[in-house]
């Protein structure tokens, strides 16, 4: 189920016109990865049974390593996610940030694995798209949407009180778009205001290559800064940023380190999907991605603790 989150403070902007007009690009992120999400599943390459009631189905094809990138994203932050909910039992909480039309919520009702409290956070505009086609979408999806609430708006900074209920805090392509300062505040404030907590996150890496280059040029043409890519220069630079704001253990690995150590029969299935013509184009892409996850009071995470359990084994195997 979910709930209020407690009221955030927000960096300030001069006015609020000039946050909207700043923040516009960001906000069209959330489409673009909505439409690649949605035509993945389409395809088959993940069951998402509720992703078509938030986004429409673009008659545009997406290339197939944009497909495989996605499919190895929604795997690996899943695991991670299912191996936090195993090990605290569900009695813990979730905070999506920036979750736009994510429907994990959902997703993890379906297979009884619901925490005791699911927030998400997101840009008001959004947050009112989604309350929209909860509202809108037909008798079968509304027998559920009363466990989803109105989410605040996006957090940047935050107060600092403390929450004993273990939490996992999840940014996909959020800390990005912040400066470095301000994520670091979040990351400070995630650590400082729980007790025992996870933080996955998953962004841009090994941006300092002509590939990280032209990808930030091109960002940069539809109006959309990467204000926190001086952060993304390496797997170490991500862990560093983790562990330097009060985090107690951080690990890293780029998507095609991940992609590789998915099960072969899986990795097996969705490669029949579709044609992939250039591997070399699927590895560059993957090598400029990566998964995050960084955890503290490891005592009451249990094995969950990356520095005494094997990461990979969350993201192999979801009954572990």
């Amino acid at each position: 189920m979910a709930a209020r989150q407690r009221e955030s403070s927000i960096t300030s902007c001069s006015s609020a016109s000039s946050c909207d007009a700043d923040d516009e690009g960001v906000r069209g992120t959330c489409e673009d990865a909505s439409l690649c999400k949605r035509f993945a599943v389409s395809i088959g390459y993940w069951h998402d049974p509720y992703i078509q009631h938030f986004v429409r189905l673009s008659k545009e094809r997406k290339a197939p390593e944009i497909n495989r990138g996605y499919f190895a994203r929604v795997h690996g932050v899943s695991q991670l996610i299912k191996a936090f909910l195993r090990k605290t039992e569900c009695h813990c909480q979730i905070i999506n940030l920036g979750a736009g039309m994510d429907t994990t919520f959902w997703r993890l009702k379906d297979e009884d694995l619901l925490p005791s409290k699911y927030f998400e956070v997101d840009f008001p505009m959004i947050v009112t798209r989604k309350l929209h086609s909860i509202k809108w979408t037909h008798t079968g999806f509304k027998e559920i949407r009363c466990y989803w609430s109105r989410s605040p708006r996006p957090v940047r900074t935050g107060r600092e009180t403390k929450e004993i209920l273990p939490t996992l805090l999840i940014a996909e392509c959020v800390l990005v778009y912040m400066t470095p300062e301000q994520s670091a505040n979040l990351l400070k404030w995630a650590a400082n205001s729980f007790e025992a907590a996870m933080f996955i996150n998953y962004e841009q890496v090994n941006m300092g290559d002509r590939f990280g280059q032209i990808m930030i040029e091109n960002l940069r043409r539809r109006q959309c800064d990467l204000a926190g890519v001086e952060t993304c220069k390496s797997l170490e630079s991500q862990k560093e940023r983790l562990l330097s704001n009060g985090w107690e253990t951080a690990s890293a690995v780029d998507m095609m380190e991940l992609y590789n150590r998915l099960p072969r029969a899986e990795v097996s299935r969705i490669e029949s999907l579709e044609f992939l013509d250039e591997m070399e184009l699927l590895e560059q892409l993957m090598r400029h991605y990566c998964l995050c996850w960084a955890t503290k009071g490891g005592n009451e995470l249990g094995s969950l603790d990356v520095k005494r359990t094997d990461p990979y084994i969350s993201l192999t195997n979801p009954g572990s």
